[in-house]
């Protein structure tokens, strides 16, 4: 067990799983604040839709739409290509998995931030909060689309994983607290999706996640943790 756990959850956390119209978010509560990229702050979830679904028909497999994609994403990926039909005994989920990323970085710039997300960056900075990022993407091509999209000066710290696979990014996000040598309790992650919130559980930080990304609203609010509809809705909690 590494030192920073903390169980049972803070009672900050079990309080914000309770949403109300009068809920606000306290950022002086909090020293630094974690960031997950993509569907976060990235909107690319249709992106992923539109270059899965031309694998789909080259595997002679149904085609998905962007509510269905985020019925069914997950992490780790691999249970999600298995859920679109991929069949692993004929073609390896690493053969299948390089193949989305190379199409995916093909059409990379076609990309953008959240319309709220450079705003809510700037509030937080001209809060003086320092703030981090924490994504399953590679790193490197991570830091190339921070730099693309004129952000990294917002960031502290930007850690991604080592390969294109997705398997999921606790030992990362352990890394980064670590690096940070911040109380947990002091830390905020904004995720998009339930692993986000497995993860923040498993750092010991409190959460928050918005579904703008890669899954629904109805699978986020059932995890017990603070869900909000958009960036923008999270800007008037502030």
């Amino acid at each position: 067990m590494y030192f920073w756990a903390i169980d049972p959850p803070s009672e900050r956390v079990q309080s914000i799983a309770k949403v109300t119209e009068k809920m606000t978010v306290n950022l002086n509560s909090y020293a630094h604040i974690i960031w997950d990229w993509n569907g976060t702050l990235l909107n690319d979830a249709w992106l992923c839709v539109d270059v899965m679904n031309g694998m789909l028909r080259d595997h002679s497999l149904p085609e998905i739409t962007l509510e269905r994609y985020r019925e069914i994403f997950d992490f780790p990926v691999k249970d999600y290509y298995l859920k679109l039909g991929f069949d692993f005994d004929k073609e390896s989920f690493e053969i299948v998995g390089m193949d989305f990323m190379i199409r995916y970085n093909n059409r990379q710039n076609e990309t953008a931030l959240h319309p709220e997300a450079r705003k809510i960056l700037e509030i937080i900075r001209d809060k003086g909060i320092p703030q981090s990022i924490l994504s399953a993407r590679e790193e490197n091509e991570l830091r190339h689309e921070v730099v693309k999209l004129d952000v990294g000066k917002f960031f502290s710290l930007v850690y991604g994983l080592d390969d294109h696979y997705a398997h999921g990014k606790t030992d990362v996000g352990i890394r980064l607290i670590r690096d940070l040598a911040i109380s947990p309790e002091k830390v905020l992650f904004i995720g998009d999706t339930l692993h986000d919130a497995d993860v923040a559980k498993d750092l010991g930080v409190d959460c928050i996640l918005v579904p703008e990304g890669h899954q629904a609203t109805e699978r986020l609010t059932g995890s017990g943790t603070m869900v909000v509809a958009s960036l923008k809705d999270f800007i008037e909690l502030l």
